[in-house]
């Protein structure tokens, strides 16, 4: 991929402090959710020069990640929350993998990295060595797309999976019923999640559902915590007491802490 697919990103995002994202460039959309970075400025330049502590949530996706002094690594994909400290003066590069991509991307089942961060060189050592950790934060976004968009030359991500998680999103569907759907058995079903995905149809389901949620509190954090009884049946919930046992379970907080950590973030 030439460099100047990434003419779309604004001139000097790599270093403009804070957390942006970007879509993929078209022919990567199928696989790539987004290309995105974060950056943490040097204790140097004022009060917001300090080492940033920022909550992970599940997502049912997985990471390919750059950062600047240490190379490339893969976040797994994460069945509870995370929290990282990310020092000040760091400048990070990821390519977010869609559900049914991080196993053929990585070249292996996804569960052997669930809830993990793991050094590229230990996956894939060849791309390893075209992630450096000395070099341009832009070159680094250009090679991880590039390395993403190899690993998919041959083909698109398991269609039957890809076609299963989008049926998941919704919260009345039952795994049993997707696997017919997606002409697999559910115990294939199963175990091509697991490769694919990083676990099975049930927990991408309940991932899903509190994305959803997660994604509510973001389009309403100027107007502060929505009605969690509405919410619940709103995004899928049995009820309010489901919802927020999902949440501390996800997110290791309450619902309305949560919508407060979102809100300031």
């Amino acid at each position: 991929m030439a460099r100047r697919d990434l003419a779309w990103v604004p001139t000097g995002a790599w270093l403009t402090p804070g957390y942006a994202e970007w879509t993929p460039p078209a022919q990567l959309r199928d696989v790539v959710s987004c290309l995105w970075a974060a950056v943490v400025p040097e204790r140097s330049e004022g009060p917001e020069g300090a080492d940033r502590v920022s909550l992970v949530l599940p997502d049912a996706c997985s990471d390919l990640i750059w950062e600047q002094g240490i190379g490339g690594y893969v976040a797994g994909p994460d069945t509870g929350p995370v929290r990282i400290v990310t020092k000040a003066g760091t400048v990070i590069v990821g390519v977010r993998l869609r559900p049914a991509a991080g196993g053929q991307a990585l070249g292996l089942p996804l569960s052997e990295v669930r809830d993990q961060r793991v050094p590229l060189a230990e996956l894939l050592p060849s791309a390893a060595k075209r992630l450096p950790a000395t070099m341009d934060p832009a070159a680094a976004a250009t090679h991880a797309l590039d390395i993403v968009g190899g690993r998919f030359a041959g083909g698109a991500p398991d269609r039957a999976v890809a076609h299963a998680a989008a049926l998941l999103r919704d919260p009345a569907a039952h795994a049993q019923a997707v696997a017919v759907d997606v002409g697999l058995s559910e115990r294939q079903l199963r175990r091509r999640c697991q490769a694919a995905v990083g676990y099975g149809p049930k927990t991408l389901q309940r991932v899903l559902r509190f994305q959803r949620f997660v994604r509510m509190l973001d389009a309403a954090a100027e107007a502060g915590p929505p009605d969690l009884a509405e919410a619940a049946a709103r995004v899928g919930y049995a009820d309010q007491a489901h919802l927020t046992r999902e949440c501390a379970a996800l997110s290791g907080l309450t619902p309305v802490a949560l919508a407060r950590v979102r809100g300031s973030a």
